[in-house]
């Protein structure tokens, strides 16, 4: 039973995919993949990658997740808002300099665009590199590189 964008549904999280994605369980139903609106972590094979997904894990890993869909992505994937243990999933990435508030969400999300302004402003995570890549870049430039190979 795929969400409904706007209700709040209590899912079981069962696997993490990445530092903003996730596969949840809701009522008993098949297995649903979540994207966490909002913000962009950066891609597993991107510095910093391994380390959003293992925070993101930590927090919600097996935990019983407070979740209202918002809509789809590109891929198919419910995009949503996540709570775990009580916390905003996209809040506790952003602030430990885990993900970047996505450009196209920073004016919807003012309070989230505050917290990634903190992180770098302190260093945090991903912004103690000199040039961090964000992870839509990252993408653009690997489509690019499979596209020259053809």
């Amino acid at each position: 039973m795929p969400l409904v964008a706007a209700a709040l549904t209590l899912c079981m999280v069962m696997t993490v995919g990445d530092g903003d994605s996730l596969t949840v369980r809701c009522a008993g139903g098949p297995g649903e993949q979540l994207r966490i609106a909002a913000i962009d972590a950066p891609e597993l094979r991107q510095a910093w990658g391994r380390q959003a997904r293992r925070n993101l894990a930590a927090l919600c890993l097996r935990q019983t997740a407070r979740v209202q869909a918002q809509g789809r992505d590109k891929y198919g994937r419910t995009l949503a808002q996540v709570q775990c243990r009580g916390r905003d999933a996209a809040w506790v990435q952003v602030q430990a300099g885990l993900a970047w508030v996505h450009p196209s969400q920073a004016r919807i999300h003012p309070a989230l665009a505050a917290a990634a302004r903190q992180a770098r402003a302190q260093r945090r995570g991903l912004w103690a590199q000199k040039r961090p890549l964000a992870p839509w870049k990252y993408r653009q430039r690997r489509a690019g590189a499979r596209q020259g190979r053809s």
